[in-house]
C-alpha cells in the first residue's frame, strides 16, 4: 500500500518556523493501531489524517503518543493540503472531527478557522507542575489545558521546565499554557505536554481556544494578535464571535512524500 503524505510548517510564511505536521491523504480508513504507528514513525508534532469519502471530509490528529481531540495547526495544515497542493475548489472546507464539523476558509494567503471557545475557570495547579516551573506563575485557570499567568514575555521566554517532576503528572490529552503579555503582540505563549515525546509544542492553535477568550476580556479587545515564542516561533491572529472563535495563520509546504506499508 502506497500512501501520499505531505509536511507543512503551519502558522508561518517560511519552512522552518511555525509548527509542523505531516498531512496523511487516506483513501481508505486504517486501523487506529496503524494510524499511531505511522504517527510515531512521522516524528512531528502532529500527524493528521484526511479521508474524503461519501462527500465527508474526516479528519483526525495524532501526536507520536495519543489521538488529540482538537489541534489548530495540523488543521490549518490539512486545509493547506488541500486547497494549495490539490487544487481543492471553492473558498471553504468542512472538516469532520472528534471536536464536531470545523469550517476553514480560505481568504488570500490565510487561511481561517472557526473552533470552539475553551474558556478556563480559576484553578488549582497540581503540585507536580508547580514544583516544576523556573518561574511560578500569578494566576492560574483549567479547561482541557491549565493555563497559567505571567507578567511579562520574559518570563515566557526565560522560563524553564524541570522534566523529572513535571511527568510525574498525566493530564492527557492535554497540557500546559504559559503565557504573558507581549511586546509586540497583544500576548504571547508557550505550551508544555507532561509525558509527551515532544515536551513543547512550537505552535498551538487549540490552545488559543482558551487563550483568546481570556486576553479578549482583559484587554477588552475581540480582535487579538498572538504569537507563540518558541524556538521555532510562530504568528497567530485571534477574533472572538459571539459562540466560537476565528483563528487566522498561514502555512507553506515543506515535503511531499510517499508511505509504503505492506
Amino acid at each position: 500500500m502506497k500512501i501520499v503524505s505531505y509536511q507543512v510548517d503551519s502558522f508561518t510564511n517560511e519552512v522552518f518556523s511555525g509548527n509542523p505536521a505531516v498531512v496523511v491523504l487516506l483513501e481508505d480508513p486504517l486501523e487506529d493501531s496503524l494510524l499511531k504507528l505511522i504517527a510515531r514513525e512521522n516524528a512531528a508534532p502532529e500527524t493528521a489524517f484526511v479521508l474524503i469519502k461519501d462527500g465527508l471530509i474526516n479528519l483526525r490528529w495524532f501526536t507520536p503518543d495519543i489521538e488529540m481531540d482538537l489541534c489548530g495547526h495540523a488543521t490549518l495544515a490539512s486545509a493547506h493540503v488541500l486547497f494549495q497542493e490539490l487544487g481543492w475548489d471553492g473558498d471553504e472546507i468542512l472538516f469532520e472531527t472528534l471536536s464536531g464539523q470545523l469550517a476553514v476558509k480560505r481568504e488570500g494567503g490565510h487561511y481561517l478557522m472557526s473552533f470552539p471557545i475553551r474558556e478556563g475557570v480559576p484553578s488549582v495547579l497540581p503540585e507536580e507542575i508547580f514544583d516544576s516551573l523556573s518561574i511560578k506563575p500569578r494566576e492560574v485557570y483549567k479547561a482541557r489545558d491549565y493555563m497559567l499567568i505571567y507578567s511579562s514575555q520574559e518570563e515566557i521566554e526565560r522560563i524553564e521546565i524541570n522534566r523529572s517532576i513535571f511527568d510525574e503528572i498525566n493530564i492527557n490529552p492535554g497540557g500546559v499554557i504559559i503565557t504573558a503579555p507581549g511586546k509586540e503582540h497583544d500576548f504571547v505563549s508557550r505550551f508544555f505536554t507532561p509525558q509527551a515525546t515532544i515536551l513543547e509544542d512550537p505552535v498551538t492553535g487549540s490552545a488559543h481556544c482558551t487563550l483568546a477568550p481570556y486576553w479578549s476580556k482583559r484587554l477588552k479587545k475581540s480582535v487579538l494578535r498572538a504569537r507563540q515564542v518558541s524556538q521555532r516561533g510562530g504568528d497567530l491572529e485571534c477574533r472572538m464571535e459571539e459562540s466560537f472563535l476565528i483563528i487566522k495563520g498561514q502555512a507553506v509546504t515543506y515535503s511531499k512524500s510517499e508511505i509504503f506499508i505492506d
